[in-house]
């Protein structure tokens, strides 16, 4: 048998499975992928870090497809911070078990009806992929039972508690099987984190794969010195001689919107998404984007994480990050999958106190 070092195939999963992971092409395993998956194939806790981009949506998928397939009167719950990771999730588990009967997965999100939602619940799906606010809301109505769960992932738990979601983590704990398997992802280990994984985890496998308090690599990072009144000239200029997709940041809900007319104005094709778009307005503008559409999408950095678009050819930070921690993660969105990106960030005179943070931390 062939090494899962080198294919899938060392990892002895479903037939059913694995052809769907050839038809993806997915050839070789990544790191994460490597490391991750035969402990919890194993039925062992996993604390896992890696930079974005890495595969780490796949190295939790796998494992929770193959003991599903296993156990049939088993589920699987993944807990994620955004709407946008969720539905993420939820296309490559659909894509991964598209062979496999009664493996569905079910998406439970706010912004949306929770009629429909219930009656999905209603009928036990097998894997429930949710965000903490719209999950508790479910759990205190009674139109969820997480007894079944046999695997629990929480996905960008730093991110979680970034968002304020420590007391819905803490609340849908304690609906939580004791005797569950726990896979915890997190791109910065910081104490907190730590703390929140020693309440989900027992005896966790520790899974570290390259630096994660840099960007990776393949990334080329600069910047340019501006003034707030010249970044719109400034960006236009930059427009005219990057060729690809485009990815800018902007800080507030409104500099988006603003920000997307007047590129719309200057004649580029532009849409936009930030937490004041409904579901809809944001999936239509990830998947004009994804689909090459339009060249160009700004957002708030509520795309900073999970937005999985392999053809992203440029990250423009037109406002630096509030933190930064979320640097890496923004830049992240290029240089998917081993391609190359770019990474420009426009620094005002106000600015340079955080760029110079970012530089001594992440360049």
């Amino acid at each position: 048998m062939r090494s899962p070092v080198n294919s899938f195939y060392g990892f002895a999963l479903p037939e059913g499975l694995q052809r769907a992971i050839n038809e993806l092409k997915f050839d070789v395993p990544t790191p994460i992928q490597t490391q991750a998956i035969p402990p919890a194939l194993g039925n062992r806790d996993v604390i896992a870090t890696a930079q974005t981009g890495t595969g780490k949506t796949a190295a939790f998928c796998i494992p929770i497809i193959t003991k599903l397939e296993k156990n049939p009167n088993k589920a699987a719950l993944i807990l994620v911070p955004t709407r946008e990771i969720a539905m993420q999730i939820g296309g490559v588990l659909a894509q991964l078990s598209k062979y496999l009967q009664k493996i569905t997965p079910v998406t439970i999100v706010g912004g949306v009806p929770m009629s429909p939602q219930i009656r999905q619940l209603s009928k036990q799906p097998r894997i429930i992929i949710a965000t903490p606010g719209r999950l508790a809301d479910h759990l205190r109505r009674g139109t969820v039972s997480l007894f079944r769960i046999d695997m629990f992932v929480l996905d960008e738990a730093d991110r979680m508690l970034d968002m304020g979601f420590a007391a819905q983590l803490n609340e849908i704990l304690r609906f939580l099987p004791g005797n569950r398997q726990t896979l915890f992802y997190s791109a910065t280990m910081p104490p907190n984190i730590q703390k929140l994984a020693a309440r989900f985890l027992k005896t966790p496998v520790e899974v570290t794969v390259g630096p994660v308090s840099k960007p990776i690599e393949e990334i080329r990072q600069s910047a340019i010195q501006t003034t707030q009144a010249k970044k719109n000239t400034v960006l236009m200029d930059e427009l005219k001689t990057r060729a690809g997709s485009v990815l800018i940041f902007a800080r507030t809900k409104h500099r988006t919107d603003r920000l997307a007319i007047q590129l719309t104005q200057a004649g580029h094709q532009v849409n936009r998404i930030h937490g004041g778009r409904s579901q809809g307005q944001r999936n239509s503008a990830i998947n004009g984007f994804k689909l090459g559409k339009v060249r160009i999408l700004v957002a708030t950095d509520i795309a900073a994480r999970g937005i999985d678009i392999p053809h992203i050819a440029h990250v423009i930070n037109y406002d630096l990050p509030m933190t930064a921690e979320d640097y890496i993660h923004r830049v992240g969105r290029t240089a998917r999958a081993g391609a190359d990106g770019n990474a420009l960030s426009f620094v005002t005179p106000e600015e340079r106190g955080q760029w110079k943070e970012i530089s001594n931390r992440f360049l």
